[in-house]
């Protein structure tokens, strides 16, 4: 069954209400990721999976909640309904295969860190916003 914009609004809110903005269109990701040439930028790849509901949502909260190091910028798209903007982001992430939902971290323009899908969905939310908390002491400093 596929997913209506109804069902859709609360998995982008959990993002967009801790401060990331969403993409949906190819040309608002151009955007955004030439602003991501300075700093640090975290990009989320949302889905209604699961495991996005479960653990990368709650643990990019929990890891922005508690870290002394946030990112400059944050960007999300959704996989299953913004197809050109999620095709455009995954773009600026060419060596890597196609993961949803994912975190990807960019230093000065470049992919610095990324966790795919299957770093996600076998843990719990704080393991996950361990990760990224340790990613974001390491490359925010």
């Amino acid at each position: 069954m596929p997913y209506s914009p109804q069902m859709v609004k609360p998995f982008r809110e959990e993002l967009t209400e801790i401060g990331f903005t969403e993409l949906v269109t190819a040309e608002a990701v151009d955007s955004a990721m030439k602003k991501a040439e300075t700093g640090v930028t975290l990009v989320a790849v949302n889905s209604v999976s699961g495991c996005a509901a479960g653990m990368a949502r709650p643990g990019v909260r929990l890891a922005l909640e508690n870290t002394g190091h946030r990112p400059d910028q944050l960007l999300t798209v959704f996989a299953e309904q913004d197809l050109e903007a999620t095709a455009r982001m995954r773009s600026y992430l060419a060596d890597v295969p196609p993961s949803d939902p994912s975190f990807a971290l960019f230093k000065d323009g470049e992919l610095v860190f990324f966790m795919p899908r299957h770093r996600i969905e076998t843990r719990d939310a704080r393991a996950v916003a361990s990760d990224l908390q340790d990613a974001f002491d390491e490359f925010s400093q």
